[in-house]
C-alpha cells in the first residue's frame, strides 16, 4: 500500500490514538497539580515526537545495522499492532499498555509507550523504508499527528466530561477494531511479499 501525506497522517493519528489515550493520561496525571498538567502533557508529546522523528530519520540505517529487512519489520509491526488492538478491544484492568506510574510521569508511560509505542515506531520506519524520497511528507504527517495529540490531550478532561467515560471507552474499542484490520493487512502484505520472493 502506497501512502500519501493525508493517509499517513490519518494512520499515525489512529495509531497514536489520542482519544483512546485520554483515560490513561487522566489516570496517570491525577496526582499532578492541575496547573502543571499542560506542561507535562506538552513535554511528553514533545518527547514522543523526538523519539518517532529519530526512528523516522535513522530507522532504516538501524535496520541495516541489525540485518533486519523491511519484510521482517512489516510482519513484526503487524503482530505488535494486533496484540495492542486486542488489548484495546478486550480491556484489562491495567489498561491497554500495562500498569500506571506514581507521581509525575517522565517518558514512561505517556511518551513511551502511549504515544511512541512499538506500533508507532514500526509505522514511521515503514513509511520511510517504503518511500525514502518523501521524507518531508512523512515529517509533516508526524508533526500534524503530534499537534493533534497535544490538542486532544490538553483538552482531555473537558472531552471526557463532554462525551462521557463510556463513549471514550467505546471509541477505544472501535479503534481497536480498526487496528486489527490494519495489522492483518500489514501481515498479509508481508506474506505476499515473502511468497513472491520464494
Amino acid at each position: 500500500m502506497q501512502y500519501t501525506f493525508l493517509s499517513a497522517t490519518v494512520l499515525l493519528i489512529l495509531i497514536t490514538d489520542p482519544l483512546g489515550n485520554i483515560p490513561l493520561f487522566i489516570n496517570v496525571l491525577r496526582n499532578v497539580a492541575e496547573e502543571r498538567r499542560p506542561r507535562v502533557i506538552l513535554r511528553e508529546v514533545a518527547i514522543a515526537f523526538i523519539i518517532l522523528l529519530v526512528f523516522m530519520l535513522a530507522g532504516h540505517a538501524f535496520l541495516h545495522m541489525m540485518h533486519l529487512t523491511d519484510l521482517s519489520l512489516r510482519l513484526a509491526g503487524g503482530i505488535v499492532l494486533f496484540l495492542i488492538a486486542l488489548r484495546m478491544i478486550f480491556p484489562h484492568a491495567e489498561g491497554p499498555l500495562g500498569g500506571e506510574s506514581l507521581g509525575e510521569p517522565l517518558i514512561v508511560p505517556l511518551a513511551i509507550p502511549a504515544l511512541a509505542g512499538p506500533s508507532a515506531i514500526t509505522t514511521v520506519m515503514l513509511l520511510t523504508s517504503q518511500a525514502p524520497g518523501k521524507m518531508l511528507k512523512w515529517i509533516g504527517a508526524l508533526t500534524v499527528t503530534m499537534i493533534v495529540c497535544a490538542l486532544v490531550l490538553l483538552l482531555a478532561d473537558k472531552i471526557q466530561r463532554w462525551v462521557g467515560t463510556r463513549a471514550v471507552a467505546a471509541f477505544e474499542r472501535l479503534m481497536g477494531l480498526v487496528f486489527v484490520g490494519i495489522a492483518v493487512e500489514m501481515i498479509l502484505e508481508g506474506i505476499r511479499i515473502f511468497m513472491r520472493q520464494c
